[in-house]
């Protein structure tokens, strides 16, 4: 995952910006999700925004992934690249999203629902990006990425989901990937030790069914071996005195989402 770049406070502000920049070319696409689109249809909306925004759709050629979202849809885990299948009512999709703006990185992820989702899936929603939130609050200086883990992993097992093992979260700063790797599962008190200055990404990839999961053929897109679906919410964090700060924000996505109901 590589090495461990402790932030300056300056470093932090240069950051929240970039992070801040995915939340809002989030909740563009947002704006947009209804069936008929394409997930090639949200890449191409995020992709403009990005580059109005004077900033560089970071995972666009990164390791070779040809689009600047990733959109996994229903069973899709992670990494799904989009295509111009259009989404039908009753679909989730993830939506992940990475920028560099002045030399730093962004990277945050929701999953949408398509129209009319069934209210076992609305609740792997629910739980997944609660989980989120209760790693969070395990994300302070003095606990370590196994205490982060672990509040995750119970919340999400105790509502019967399946948890990704082989996806993590990760540190992120000039680089999109640094250490520490940040699981979804774990014991506490194990792992790296958290410090102020760390800046992390945690992200959750819940399955309504299995844990396991298995990459396609395409190289990239990671899908549940039993074909159940699987939701995903992404926050970048920075560790500073006392508790978690969230750099990212899923404000100005949950703003439109009411507005479309």
């Amino acid at each position: 995952m590589g090495q461990i770049y402790l932030k300056t406070d300056e470093e932090i502000e240069i950051l929240r910006v970039s992070c801040l920049l995915v939340g809002k070319t989030l909740a563009e696409v947002a704006k947009i999700i209804v069936p008929g689109v394409s997930p090639l249809d949200l890449d191409k909306v995020a992709d403009e925004f990005i580059r109005d925004h004077g900033a560089k759709p970071g995972f666009l050629g990164y390791g070779g992934f040809p689009n600047t979202l990733c959109t996994s849809v229903n069973e899709q885990v992670v990494h799904g690249v989009p295509t111009n299948r259009p989404l039908e009512s009753g679909d989730i999709v993830s939506v992940d999203c990475g920028v560099v703006l002045n030399g730093f990185w962004g990277d945050s992820a929701f999953t949408f629902e398509v129209g009319e989702v069934s209210k076992e899936v609305k609740k792997l929603l629910e739980v997944t990006k609660a989980s989120l939130y209760k790693g969070i609050e395990a994300a302070i200086a003095g606990n370590r990425t196994g205490d982060i883990g672990a509040a995750v992993q119970n919340y999400a097992e105790n509502h019967g989901y399946g948890v990704v093992r082989e996806l993590v979260g990760h540190g992120f700063g000039k680089n999109l990937h640094e250490g520490p790797e940040v699981p979804n599962f774990g014991k506490s008190g194990k792992g790296k030790l958290l410090k102020k200055g760390m800046t992390i990404a945690i992200e959750p990839m819940i399955n309504l069914g299995g844990k396991n999961v298995k990459q396609l053929d395409d190289g990239w897109t990671i899908v549940t071996t039993d074909g159940k679906p699987s939701a995903h919410f992404e926050h970048d964090i920075a560790i500073r005195n006392g508790k978690a700060e969230i750099l990212s924000s899923f404000e100005s996505i949950e703003a439109v989402l009411k507005d479309k109901v």
